[in-house]
């Protein structure tokens, strides 16, 4: 099934630009993308959703391609809460009725803390790397060097040089990232382009660099957020039904993560995949399954 114009909606915060597939009358899906990516992600999972039956948005994240702040007042915030609040918000402005939320990397993160602040909102849940809510404040404690290394951009983003390298240079460094999280995925240039082109927003660098420097502890959230940021601290379950997700090719999930397991409360089930971090792009059929297959404990 073809996708539609692009469109967008208005929520408190955002205008929210979004692709679409399917009939309005489908079952509803919100597809949420991560760093350093976007809606392109879900070129291949999108169709394959609405061929059946389904009502598929795909949102822009805040910073990404035509999603837009509607104040400019508004801090440039990239903490977790805020993007759970976001597909919250998307789903209230379309009125759609307990959409499952799926979604990988900051899409995933964002997916499982709307799915754990508001469960009565939502179906269900696909969830890449499984209970993806971060803990602020075990970030304040070292990873293995093996990991801390992988995680290079993290640390070069608590610095000015590193805001500065990734507003010269946000395509090179966006597809670095792309080749090493990713190591079996081969990809065209014209494949990063359609993608990079959605880097060039303008509130791009300030949520990227705000969203890393939150997760260290190092930099201020938005302080209307922090009772939300309060609520996960607590490391709240997912009482909706979920499938979560690994790429065994993933470096920056060594091991995978099998053990969230007992985060999950309701009906649950873990799949392992041979691929790497953007499992949607690299493997679009597994990713589409694990959605369907939520939606066949729903009906």
């Amino acid at each position: 099934m073809n996708e539609r114009a692009p469109r967008s909606v208005e929520t408190r915060t955002l205008r929210i630009a979004y692709a679409e597939w399917g009939a309005d009358s489908g079952w509803p899906v919100i597809l949420s993308h991560g760093f350093p990516y976007d809606v392109h992600a879900f070129d291949e999972v999108a169709p394959i959703l609405a061929d059946a039956g389904a009502r598929v948005i795909a949102p822009c994240a805040r910073g990404f391609g035509p999603t837009r702040f509607v104040s400019d007042a508004t801090l440039r915030s990239g903490q977790q809460a805020a993007r759970g609040l976001d597909i919250l918000q998307l789903a209230d402005a379309l009125a759609l009725q307990r959409p499952i939320l799926a979604g990988f990397d900051w899409g995933g993160n964002a997916s499982c803390v709307a799915a754990a602040l508001w469960p009565h909102r939502f179906g269900g849940l696909v969830s890449y790397a499984s209970y993806d809510i971060i803990d602020i404040g075990a970030q304040r404690r070292p990873a293995s060097p093996a990991l801390e290394r992988v995680c290079w951009y993290q640390h070069l983003f608590q610095t000015e040089r590193g805001r500065q390298c990734l507003a010269e240079h946000r395509r090179d460094l966006c597809r670095l990232l792309w080749e090493a999280w990713s190591p079996g995925w081969r990809f065209d240039t014209a494949t990063f382009e359609r993608s990079a082109a959605s880097f060039d927003n303008p509130d791009f660098v300030d949520i990227v660099i705000h969203c890393y420097r939150h997760v260290f502890g190092l930099e201020a959230g938005d302080p209307a957020l922090q009772p939300l940021e309060d609520r996960l601290a607590r490391r709240p379950a997912i009482a909706i039904p979920a499938v979560t997700l690994d790429g065994t090719q993933d470096p920056l999930k060594p091991g995978g993560t099998k053990s969230d397991a007992p985060r999950f409360v309701a009906a649950h089930e873990h799949r392992a995949v041979e691929a790497g971090h953007n499992l949607p792009q690299e493997k679009p059929r597994d990713f589409a399954d694990a959605v369907s297959t939520v939606r066949s404990w729903l009906v």
